[in-house]
C-alpha cells in the first residue's frame, strides 16, 4: 500500500490479489478499533469530493493512463 498527498489531496494505492474484497475490508476496518481510530482523526484533515455521499471519503478512481515494463 502506498498513500500520496499533494496539498490538501490524499491517494491511496493498494496492490491486492485476486481474493481482495472491498467489502471484507470495510468489514474488518470497522471491527478495528486502531482503524476506526485512525479513520476518525483522518476526517480532521480530509475533504470529501463533492461526487461522495455522505459519510464517504475513500472513492474508486478510474486509472487513465499506465506504463507496464
Amino acid at each position: 500500500m502506498e498513500i500520496y498527498l499533494l496539498g490538501t489531496r490524499m491517494f491511496m494505492i493498494m496492490e491486492v490479489d485476486d481474493s481482495f474484497s472491498f467489502e471484507a475490508k470495510a468489514r474488518a476496518d470497522r471491527g478495528n478499533p486502531k482503524v476506526r481510530e485512525w479513520e476518525e482523526l483522518m476526517w480532521k484533515f480530509q475533504k470529501p469530493l463533492a461526487q461522495a455521499k455522505p459519510g464517504e471519503k475513500w472513492l474508486l478512481m478510474e486509472r487513465i493512463f499506465t506504463l507496464e515494463k
